[in-house]
């Protein structure tokens, strides 16, 4: 059976998709500076014996694999390439060489398990009717988002394919194990960037001046009401501020407050809503307390659906593949993936691997100094995509 050709060439090729993975983890490239590691995919994909390969968005790349009647179907698979300014405290050999810049997000293991896709696929190509289409992007981890670059630059065109899956790596499951969600699955994101702006002078005179500091602070309690006040308890919603400076001192006000913070949300109609909201409220909180407010709303990626018929085939097929006692549901996450920028243009499905192994101190979060993986999950990561997409290209949908 084709499925067991997967598995016995995920396992025979593990090693080398470690090896690829460390390589890469090794050598981090912040978002749109993956120069080196663009190199690298594509001098791979053509050791590979893969020869159709285009670059795109500066720093990505898009390659075929032409099975048999290569026009029946194309479906695409996706993996990000970019790491974070993050300081590595993993004692690892391949511990990252680049001082400041990890792979703290696990965009090594996702380009790593891509690349062993490609190798099975191009290797049992001959026994599939359709194309794939792989899909190496830059920049997940920065607005306005690698994918986003890479649909500008037609990525999706010629052939486009009929949906779109990728997978992400999550320190709550176990390794050999993945999850999956059909429908809404992650949050919208936008950056919220304030300057408030008062009087400052000396704190014991507080009658001659206007207190940015006060402002602002009625400010964020005051926002926080567009969420439990306006937000409606069907849609999930989250405001957070994770930064506010005030440059003063003890017994100096400063003349402003700069903020930075986030929103998210699940549905897109009440995103811009709140966006107004917010503004209003901190624009008439400022002024009516004698200051004034620059309220900058960046707009992030938009929420991420899972086509939910794509989703399910992509679900049995993990099944098939993995035994149902290894398939897990999932619940609606209010982190953000630029994927969804895919998922407004065609089906998509964007799974979770499994990469947790509490025996070995694996159980790091994502974005954190310390977090790895038990690279067993490789094998998963690089035979289920193929299989996934074989799936897919023999369904009738």
């Amino acid at each position: 059976m084709l499925k067991d050709t997967i598995k016995k060439l995920a396992a025979d090729q593990l090693n080398q998709t470690i090896a690829i993975r460390r390589h890469i983890h090794a050598h981090p490239e912040l978002s749109f500076e993956e120069h080196q590691t663009c190199a690298f995919v594509e001098k791979h994909l053509q050791e590979i014996g893969i020869t159709n390969i285009q670059r795109k968005a500066n720093t990505g790349l898009v390659a075929l694999i032409e099975g048999k009647n290569p026009s029946k179907k194309v479906i695409a698979l996706r993996a990000d390439m970019d790491a974070l300014p993050i300081v590595e405290q993993n004692d690892v050999p391949y511990k990252s060489n680049k001082e400041g810049v990890m792979h703290a997000c696990g965009h090594d293991v996702h380009t790593s398990s891509l690349l062993g896709a490609a190798s099975i696929l191009h290797a049992v190509k001959d026994q599939f009717e359709g194309t794939v289409k792989l899909i190496f992007q830059p920049g997940e981890e920065k607005i306005p988002g690698g994918a986003s670059l890479m649909i500008k630059d037609k990525a999706l065109e010629n052939p486009r394919p009929s949906g779109i899956v990728g997978q992400h790596v999550m320190p709550l499951i176990d390794a050999g194990k993945v999850g999956f969600r059909k429908g809404m699955y992650m949050a919208s994101a936008d950056e919220l960037y304030l300057k408030v702006i008062g009087k400052g002078g000396h704190g014991a005179m507080p009658e001659t001046l206007v207190d940015p500091v006060l402002i602002a602070s009625h400010i964020i309690v005051a926002l926080q009401q567009v969420i439990s006040r306006n937000a409606s308890p069907k849609v999930p919603s989250v405001l957070s501020f994770g930064r506010i400076e005030a440059l003063g001192a003890t017994n100096v006000i400063p003349n402003e407050v700069n903020i930075q913070g986030t929103f998210r949300t699940l549905d897109e109609t009440w995103r811009a809503e709140a966006h107004q909201k917010m503004v209003k409220i901190a624009e008439g909180i400022a002024e009516g307390m004698g200051g004034s407010v620059d309220f900058e709303v960046r707009k992030g990626y938009p929420f991420l659906q899972n086509a939910p018929e794509l989703t399910d085939r992509a679900y049995k097929a993990a099944q098939a593949y993995l035994g149902e006692e290894n398939v897990e549901d999932l619940d609606i996450w209010m982190a953000a993936e630029d994927f969804s920028y895919y998922t407004q243009e065609m089906d998509g499905c964007f799974y979770r691997l499994g990469i947790r192994n509490e025996e070995k101190g694996i159980t790091s979060g994502v974005h954190t100094p310390t977090f790895d993986i038990d690279e067993s999950a490789l094998e998963v990561g690089a035979g289920l995509m193929a299989w996934i997409a074989i799936n897919e290209l023999m369904s009738e949908a």
